[in-house]
């Protein structure tokens, strides 16, 4: 059975607020180019940020960004954000992620033993940050959603572990290597999911470069295949859908009330971060949660959102006069 993500289990319903119809005229047409996500095998050897740059030069684009950064030795799932799909990119930073890894255990140790220390991984855990990382090296927690060993052979283990982000695979199989009173260390790692970015949809560099090629003398449909509309990028977090008059005030800013929203999705919690979509499935915006599903759906009036990051330009939804 797959190893599921906690975003990946939850099953939200769509909840009817207010039943609408969206006027067809008015749609936003993003070009993939402009605002994308791809789902890239980042190989050994570059950083995450040189392997975003090798992406935008490929497209010859403006900008490109990566969504959570591997270790330059580290291979797999790296989601890159095109142009302005990097306004949206850092709600996969908050992602749950999944590695493959083979770990050295520096003596033999029976395979029972190994089998049952693995156990005490799962959950909370608290995790020193290594030396050489990016965060301030103090004490923090962390929770890992699964670990599930495939493998043992020798003193290698290989395994699979979901985990919160921020998790560090390499100081969680040192730690490993301390509670069976030894020493180890993480030999491979692959990243096999990013959010909702997984390694049975990755692409390579080389892969781009020839799709690239081909939409330059007019044939788009590989480049397609790789690149993903920039809502593909959001879709881990929850979601709202709002009336076709309430679209243009939140690209402007604006708050959100509760007579704006025609759907939900449910389990929606205070300070939830949401996606917020036009009834064309359209990413409007990211907004922070004032309300429970349940009370948006009981209330008829009220602020029910807080703008965060707005994605869609304005006016490409009309201005509508109140009254």
């Amino acid at each position: 059975m797959e190893k599921l993500l906690p975003f990946e289990k939850l099953e939200r319903k769509i909840l009817i607020k207010k039943n609408a119809e969206t006027n067809s005229e008015y749609k936003a047409g993003y070009n993939i180019l402009d605002a994308g996500f791809i789902c890239l095998n980042k190989p050994p050897g570059p950083t995450s940020h040189q392997t975003a740059d090798y992406v935008q030069k490929i497209l010859e684009i403006t900008k490109a960004g990566h969504g959570g950064t591997l270790d330059p030795n580290v291979s797999g799932v790296l989601a890159i954000g095109l142009n302005k799909a990097t306004k949206v990119i850092q709600t996969l930073l908050l992602a749950g992620k999944e590695y493959i890894c083979v770990m050295h255990i520096h003596k033999k140790i029976p395979k029972e033993i190994i089998l049952e220390s693995s156990r005490n991984f799962i959950g909370k855990i608290t995790q020193l940050p290594p030396i050489k990382s990016a965060v301030k090296r103090e004490k923090r927690q962390r929770e890992i959603y699964y670990l599930e060993i495939l493998e043992i052979k020798d003193q290698d283990v290989l395994f699979k572990v979901g985990c919160q982000a921020g998790t560090y695979i390499r100081k969680l199989c040192s730690d490993w290597g301390n509670a069976l009173n030894t020493n180890a260390h993480m030999q491979e790692l692959i990243r096999t999911k990013a959010g909702p970015f997984k390694a049975e949809e990755m692409y390579s560099l080389h892969d781009l470069k020839d799709a690239y090629e081909l939409f330059k003398l007019g044939n788009d449909k590989e480049l397609k295949k790789i690149i993903k509309p920039v809502e593909f990028g959001v879709q881990h977090l929850p979601k709202i859908w709002v009336l076709d008059s309430t679209v243009d005030p939140l690209c402007h800013g604006a708050n959100l009330s509760i007579p704006g929203i025609s759907k939900l999705n449910s389990d929606i919690k205070v300070n939830d971060l949401v996606a917020v979509f036009t009834l064309k499935n359209e990413l409007i915006c990211l907004m922070n949660t004032k309300l429970t599903s349940e009370e948006i759906l009981e209330r008829e009036r009220g602020l029910a959102f807080t703008s965060y990051k707005v994605f869609m330009e304005p006016e490409i939804y009309p201005h509508f006069n109140k009254g």
